[in-house]
């Protein structure tokens, strides 16, 4: 796929760190998935959808996402204000990659998990501190 575009190596990782770097954040991958199929969803709604976010967290993912183009607000001039935010069409344009990403992880062999998950683990237990 890399070569069909003319990437070399270095290229086609540094592109694809610039793409995690915009997916990254604990958060970012469950707003999108609330999000995918042109849903539009108000703040109140996404921290309903999502209880164990803290409000500030929401509001920095949301404009993380927004300022990449992955996010659009859109503001309703009305009383009370309202405010919903849905994905732009690149946005959108993510859940056929993420999808595959998770068919990939699925059909990852079992004793392969098993490993990740001991690795992972000490990690994990840092974050819960």
């Amino acid at each position: 796929m890399s070569e069909d575009r003319g990437y070399t190596p270095a290229t086609a990782a540094s592109g694809v760190e610039n793409v995690l770097r915009i997916l990254e954040g604990r958060w970012k991958l469950v707003i999108l998935f609330h999000l995918f199929g042109g849903r539009l969803m108000r703040f109140s709604d996404l921290e309903r959808a999502i209880p164990a976010i803290s409000q500030k967290m929401l509001i920095q993912q949301l404009r993380q996402m927004e300022q990449d183009g992955v996010v659009r607000r859109i503001v309703h001039h009305q009383v009370p204000p309202k405010v919903e935010y849905g994905l732009t069409a690149w946005g959108q344009a993510l859940c056929p990659a993420l999808d595959a990403l998770l068919g990939w992880a699925e059909r990852r062999p079992a004793a392969d998990a098993a490993a990740a998950d001991e690795r992972a683990a000490p990690a994990a237990a840092q974050r819960a501190d």
